[in-house]
């Protein structure tokens, strides 16, 4: 007699690892509009689309963003990475941009307030890029950002604000 292999299910939409049940609000895709400027550059403002997703698991969150120009729709920026929060209120975080650059952050995360602020350990492949700070908070339903930039010429300045509602 002929033994069935199981057919795997995938796991239940709703299902979240107690992990990173703390931040599990970030789940799922949110899209909005942008600012960004520099000292060195123009300021201009862009589309964008985060989307977060997880496997019950694992603790840890997949992420993936893009960006484009609102006039055109023309690609501008492109990310990718993980995120992994620690039951003490930190978190671990890799980006690898479409430019080359790579990110790995930490921080911490406040669960009750909905914030996470992540700081630069390593800009890698960047000759110009120093530090790079994100700090995420869930505002009224609407999630907001900060990112800052230092180079070789500037100190830690702002560089792209966004606020994007959830679809």
């Amino acid at each position: 007699m002929e033994s069935e292999t199981p057919t795997p299910t995938p796991a239940s939409a709703a299902a979240i690892h107690p992990g990173i049940a703390p931040i599990s609000y970030l789940l799922g895709t949110w899209r909005g509009q942008g600012e960004g400027g520099f000292p060195t550059i123009n300021s201009f403002s862009y589309g964008e689309e985060l989307h977060f997703s997880h496997h019950s698991s694992k603790p840890v969150i997949a992420y993936t963003q893009k960006t484009w120009k609102l006039q055109s729709g023309e690609p501008m920026h492109a990310e990718s990475g993980y995120w992994r929060p620690r039951p003490d209120g930190t978190i671990e975080v890799v980006i690898s941009q479409s430019t080359g650059l790579v990110e790995v952050l930490k921080g911490a995360y406040n669960a009750e307030e909905k914030v996470i602020s992540l700081q630069s350990e390593l800009v890698g492949n960047a000759s110009k890029v120093k530090k790079i700070t994100r700090d995420f908070q869930l505002i009224g339903g609407d999630l907001s950002y900060v990112v800052q930039m230092a180079t070789n010429a500037t100190s830690l300045q702002p560089h792209l604000k966004a606020s994007l509602k959830k679809l």
